[in-house]
């Protein structure tokens, strides 16, 4: 019996990569470019950070967030909405086999950069990156500085 390479927690393959790096382009310039017949999403200004597909290619999921972060499930909603009308845009401009169902998820990639960036600036965490030891230790061999 063949084994499942996709079970085995590797990563995704450069085919996957490259179909979703693919995708996310063309859905940001689809945005962008206004081309949905939906007012309200034309209305909103929406960043495609990443698009992840399955293995089979058949479903991609398009993590997003709307420009300032607000109106989070407003953006979701109208996405969802013309998720067939998307799809159909998509497709137009790529030469895949199959049509992948889009699935649209908010991208936390951002607060989570956000809280990266605030930690870094904590007094504690400032000083241990810059090597300030409370021992007096500067040089790492154990010995206070001066004396050698």
């Amino acid at each position: 019996m063949a084994k499942n390479r996709h079970t085995e927690g590797v990563g995704p393959s450069q085919r996957q990569l490259r179909v979703g790096e693919l995708i996310r382009r063309t859905l940001s310039s689809v945005l962008a470019r206004g081309d949905v017949h939906d007012p309200e999403l034309n209305a909103m200004s929406i960043t495609v950070g990443e698009v992840r597909t399955s293995p089979d290619l058949k479903i991609a999921t398009v993590y997003v967030m709307p420009l300032g972060g607000g109106g989070r499930e407003d953006a979701i909603q109208a996405l969802k909405r013309n998720r067939g009308e998307l799809r159909r845009l998509i497709m137009r401009e790529m030469t895949l086999k199959f049509a992948p169902d889009l699935r649209f998820v908010i991208d936390v990639s951002f607060d989570r950069m956000d809280e990266t960036r605030a930690l870094f600036q904590r007094e504690d965490v400032r000083r241990d990156i810059e090597g300030g030891d409370e021992s007096g230790d500067e040089r790492g061999d154990g010995e206070p500085e001066g004396e050698a």
